[in-house]
């Protein structure tokens, strides 16, 4: 057999299959509000046959957002938009996580009342947020603001805001939540020293570049259960200014204590955008061997790349992104060796069910009627 397609008992899941849905960011949530919507319910169900979904990140507070029109699940009214969506893919016979996700520097200044992001230290990230007309949908990719740079007290609420959004997660019907470690958002911000300049406890040494993202872990488990608690990095992807020497060290280490503290998988991110995120079969040993839970990888794998992947022993779980967007039934594709479909670029971010939940599944082959024989 495919090992794609054995099944997988994961913390608190058992998955039918080795294929993830990956958070992609897609934009699609009502105004006022980032309230998620039916159209977002029924595209994830359209995608049930996955393994294992893990839904878009999403803000765990007004402060922790970056891009116009992601989804929050800080209010209650967000809380029933996603229950709306875990229950339509429940139906379908799917399981789904919510990734939770502040992006600290990766912000514009319009997100804020201030018009100041935080960070964890007032580091300008060179990168760009989509930002659009609140009225017209219309959106663009606008610079990054400047950050201040947190209090302790600051990073303390912020921890509690995780651990609160873990709950309003599973209250809404999720099976779980990612915490987002990657992709140079808050956490990873501060696991890395070319964004983390702090002298205090939160800074310097690894170990105390790492606090962070263990407090979180820490707080999250205990809320929800490490059981139903994973957390994704980048170790190998440098942009947005995260080109820190000494993340791969870093990554091992925290992987360590995340072991420790009782997390069900880490889910490395390989490409992001144009990034390469290419890691070593070295490092990936090491990582197996200090890390006792389950690996999901997930960056431009085909069927013959996640097989190999699976087969070696140094991942447990692929991630099809960008694939999944125009091919919902993708696991049946990738099984029967069909033909995938290509997406549309300029539907990505923002807009209404075109390119988002109108790509076709193939059709079923018709059934032989019963008693008859070629």
């Amino acid at each position: 057999m495919n090992p794609l397609f054995e099944p997988l008992h994961c913390g608190a899941w058992t998955l039918p299959n080795r294929i993830v849905m990956p958070p992609m960011t897609r934009c699609r949530t009502s105004q006022p509000g980032d309230v998620p919507t039916p159209l977002m319910a029924e595209y994830y169900a359209q995608r049930a046959s996955a393994g294992l979904i893990v839904a878009e990140a999403t803000q765990i507070s007004r402060q922790g957002q970056g891009y116009s029109f992601t989804p929050g699940v800080h209010t209650p009214a967000q809380i029933e938009g996603w229950r709306m969506v875990t229950q339509a893919v429940h139906r379908a016979g799917g399981r789904i996580l919510l990734q939770l996700w502040h992006v600290g520097r990766m912000s514009h200044e319009s997100f804020h009342a201030d018009g100041t992001p935080v960070a964890p230290s007032a580091i300008r990230a060179p990168a760009q947020v989509w930002v659009a007309d609140p009225e017209t949908g219309e959106g663009r990719m606008l610079d990054c603001a400047t950050p201040r740079a947190l209090d302790l007290d600051e990073i303390r609420a912020i921890v509690d805001d995780y651990r609160r959004a873990a709950l309003n997660a599973v209250a809404a019907g999720f099976d779980g939540v990612e915490i987002h470690a990657a992709n140079g958002y808050l956490i990873d911000q501060f696991l890395r020293s070319t964004s983390n300049h702090r002298s205090d406890r939160y800074g310097g040494s690894i170990g105390n570049r790492g606090r962070f993202l263990l407090e979180v872990a820490d707080a999250v488990c205990d809320a929800i259960g490490g059981d139903r608690t994973g957390v994704r990095l980048s170790p190998g992807i440098a942009a947005r200014g995260m080109d820190c020497p000494d993340i791969l060290p870093t990554t091992l280490q925290t992987a360590r204590a995340l072991s420790v503290i009782g997390v069900a998988y880490l889910h490395l991110s390989e490409a992001d955008g144009e990034a390469d995120g290419s890691l070593s079969p070295a490092f990936r040993d090491r990582l197996r061997g200090d890390f006792i839970g389950h690996i999901a990888v997930t960056g431009r794998y085909t069927a013959e790349r996640a097989a190999l992947a699976l087969g070696s022993g140094q991942a447990d779980l692929v991630g099809f992104g960008r694939p999944f967007i125009a091919n919902p039934d993708l696991p049946r594709r990738l099984r029967e060796g069909l033909p995938l479909a290509e997406l549309d670029p300029s539907t990505l971010f923002g807009g209404d069910a075109r390119g988002y939940t109108d790509y076709p599944s193939l059709p079923l082959p018709p059934q032989r009627k019963k008693g008859t024989h070629r």
